[in-house]
């Protein structure tokens, strides 16, 4: 283990178990970065405020600089003995210029440090998510465009309902990945305060400058309570939240890939680059990506989950519990990163399989609710009308007849008020574009969507 940033007080070194069971070393890793950004800033600071010489700031500035060089060409040297990142950058900044590497850490503690650290690396991660989100989306918008006058049975509880068009499914997808970019946005608002400067938990009897270090940095506000900067997490727990919605979202999409590619809905095939083989069934195509993506989102429900636990029975103030919050951020981040860049690609390399999908539409139990509506349109009450329309199923359709067979005198049977001009309703396409309510699947009303989103997502109409 290296030297530890407060081993002074201790009269006897801590044992290896000891050692090994407190480092974070080998997560927390991935914010040295963010560690040498948020101590550039804090360098710059106590020399304005002349808390510390300018000639020891301008050193310790170049060092982090030279450290960042390190970090972006790949040759920095992590410590794997070291307790935490902190410590790391801090003995290899001594290396590098000697004394005036101690003068760094006034005025500052780990707690507010890390609480700094991991706002920052949020932000970009939700700058991140939100350009692949719209990417996703943009993928799917595609689809739908070149699909346009695709329709296909909808469901409900897996039972076939009515007709839509596909791009009105698809749509639906895009209008719920919207919401997830805007909860991510909210997060990051709330995220954007600066806790340096809290130091332990009590703040500094010294002058600095939080502000100046808020604007170095490119925050909004300053936390306006130092217990508060140090031991809010809500931030994590936010965003968590917020990628658990998500995951959720890309699950159903997933599950609704899953069913159109069987042989049973054939409504699409995914190319062989996102599907595997069986190692016994030789004409199997499997969609194991879009499983994995399914049973991935335990994994991020997890992690918000432990999150929630740690955080749950913790006094206020800083605790070393709060050192486990970022494996459960880490994982969930790159979890859904992940599904994101593969969903992409898959979105763009979906067939359309239209012949297989007329084929279902001929199915006119589609098209009760239209002829329902058909009725109160000519008077009859909604109870009546759905009355008379379930006699129909009942007497037609559940024995395999259709009922534009029927002749006027075998409606009339029905109801007086069913004529023989009902046969003009009962295709997919009339069926579409009869659903002309704001939000609705006729054609006329998804071309629009379609003109909104390609506008909103700087995609080609």
């Amino acid at each position: 283990m290296s030297k530890k940033l407060w081993g002074s007080r201790f009269a006897k070194k801590t044992n290896a178990l000891t050692d090994k069971f407190t480092s974070s070393i080998l997560f927390d890793k991935r914010l040295a970065k963010y560690d040498c950004l948020g101590s550039i800033a804090h360098a710059k600071m106590l020399a304005r405020q002349n808390i510390i010489p300018r000639s020891d700031a301008a050193l310790i500035v170049r060092g982090l600089n030279s450290i960042l060089m390190d970090l972006k060409k790949g040759n920095f040297k992590f410590d794997p003995n070291a307790e935490d990142i902190h410590s790391n950058i801090q003995e290899v900044l001594t290396k590098k210029i000697g004394k005036a590497a101690f003068k760094l850490h006034t005025a500052r503690s780990r707690n507010d440090q890390i609480a700094l650290d991991i706002k920052m690396y949020i932000k970009d991660e939700i700058d991140a998510l939100a350009q692949l989100i719209t990417e996703l989306q943009k993928a799917i918008l595609k689809l739908g465009k070149a699909n346009i006058n695709v329709i296909i049975p909808g469901y409900t509880h897996l039972q076939v309902a009515q007709c839509v068009l596909l791009a009105h499914h698809l749509l639906s997808y895009i209008e719920g990945l919207e919401r997830d970019k805007g909860r991510l946005s909210d997060a990051k608002e709330r995220a954007d305060s600066m806790p340096l400067g809290a130091c332990a938990f009590s703040g500094t009897g010294l002058p600095i400058d939080r502000n100046f270090v808020a604007k170095e940095l490119g925050f909004k506000n300053v936390t306006a309570n130092s217990i508060d900067s140090v031991s809010d997490r809500d931030f994590i727990i936010e965003v968590l939240a917020g990628l658990s919605i998500l995951s959720v979202h890309l699950s159903r999409m997933a599950e609704d890939l899953i069913l159109w590619s069987t042989k049973e809905f054939s409504f699409i095939d995914i190319d062989f680059s996102f599907c595997t083989g069986s190692s016994i069934m030789p004409h199997k195509k499997n969609p194991d990506i879009l499983e994995l993506i399914r049973g991935s989102v335990g994994k991020i429900q997890g992690d918000l989950s432990s999150v929630l636990i740690l955080m749950k029975g913790l006094p206020s103030s800083y605790n070393r519990d709060l050192q486990l919050d970022k494996p459960a951020l880490f994982d969930a981040i790159d979890t859904v990163e992940n599904m994101l860049e593969v969903f992409i690609p898959l979105f763009e390399n979906i067939i359309i399989e239209k012949e297989a999908i007329a084929a279902k539409l001929n199915d006119e139990s589609l098209f009760s609710v239209d002829i329902v509506e058909y009725l109160i349109k000519k008077g009859i009450s909604y109870r009546q009308a759905h009355d008379i329309v379930g006699r129909l199923v009942r007497d037609c359709l559940d024995k395999g007849d259709n009922i534009s067979s029927l002749s006027a005198s075998e409606l009339k049977a029905y109801s007086p008020k069913l004529g023989l001009d009902i046969r003009k309703i009962l295709n997919a396409y009339a069926s579409v574009n009869l659903k002309k309510s704001y939000g609705g699947t006729s054609d006329g009303l998804v071309v629009k969507q379609i003109k909104r989103w390609s506008n909103k997502l700087g995609s080609a109409s």
